[in-house]
């Protein structure tokens, strides 16, 4: 697959993001876009301008990881932005690929005790997804959780699709800008870290088509590592859920990661995750289904 395009973007996108005051270099001229010019990337890395105009036209095969650090560190990038450098290379090595046939699966089979796992943990909403942002498997707390999704999703939930096309995400994320923002990156850091998935082309492309928010989102070229925080739900029965989560990924099925949510002890959405916790266990739960 060319990704050259996908690396000239994204590498002109931070570049366009740190003026020259920024990292200490005079001003000189008058300049007719923002940011950082070529010249001055390649002064910061240490290499010659040639050499990163080439980068930047996409031309990332070959590269040493040395450069590519210095590149980072020119052009400030964080730790999510680095890795994405990083699997771009890959992919224009065509190593990625390799990586992605002995680890990875489009389809993967989830294996019976993942789900014996998941409904061990009955006081915590638990959910295990893919890269392409696709709810693969839920405890009984992460199905009432997520009822919604669920719900508009004819047994195949996508948080994206949810996210950008379902209008039930507007009211269950009160701070939606922030989870579209999050989902994309998420999306955009898994289109460099996979970039031959067929079916995340197909995703983005359906968004791409049907959704502004998306398209303009996904044009900024932000990536980010999904781990560790805190999320703002409002649930259509318990109302206002404020939770931590933590995300892992899961060693015995490459490309599969698992968060959990809690509340904080004796806060009012530890209260509600009780409430929500009491519906569940009366209320009709939707099913997962996983294309195979």
């Amino acid at each position: 697959m060319d990704n050259r395009e996908e690396v000239r973007e994204f590498l002109t996108s931070r570049r366009a993001r740190i003026s020259p005051q920024e990292v200490g270099l005079p001003v000189v001229g008058q300049r007719r876009v923002p940011g950082l010019r070529r010249n001055e990337v390649a002064t910061l890395a240490g290499v010659s301008i040639e050499y990163y105009a080439r980068l930047e036209r996409g031309q990332l095969a070959g590269v040493s990881a040395g450069v590519l650090d210095a590149i980072a560190r020119a052009l400030q990038l964080d730790a999510a932005e680095r890795e994405h450098l990083f699997d771009l290379a890959q992919a224009a090595d065509g190593s990625s690929l390799l990586t992605r046939r002995r680890g990875r699966s489009d389809n993967p089979q989830l294996q019976p005790s993942l789900q014996w796992v998941l409904d061990a943990m009955r006081d915590a909403p638990a959910i295990v997804g893919n890269g392409r942002a696709d709810l693969l498997a839920a405890n009984h707390l992460g199905r009432a959780l997520y009822s919604d999704l669920l719900a508009g999703s004819g047994g195949h939930p996508n948080f994206a699709r949810f996210t950008f096309l379902d209008p039930a995400a507007r009211r269950f994320y009160p701070d939606w800008d922030f989870f579209a923002d999050i989902t994309v990156a998420n999306l955009r850091t898994e289109a460099g870290r996979n970039p031959h998935d067929r079916q995340l082309h197909e995703l983005v492309g359906e968004l791409s088509t049907r959704s502004v928010e998306f398209r303009e989102r996904w044009s900024a070229h932000d990536v980010r590592i999904h781990a560790a925080g805190t999320k703002h739900f409002r649930h259509p029965v318990v109302g206002d859920l404020v939770l931590a989560y933590e995300t892992v990924d899961l060693r015995t099925d490459a490309g599969l990661s698992m968060t959990m949510y809690a509340a904080e002890p004796g806060s009012p959405s530890d209260h509600n995750l009780k409430l929500l916790a009491s519906w569940a266990a009366t209320a009709a739960e939707p099913s997962l289904i996983i294309d195979t």
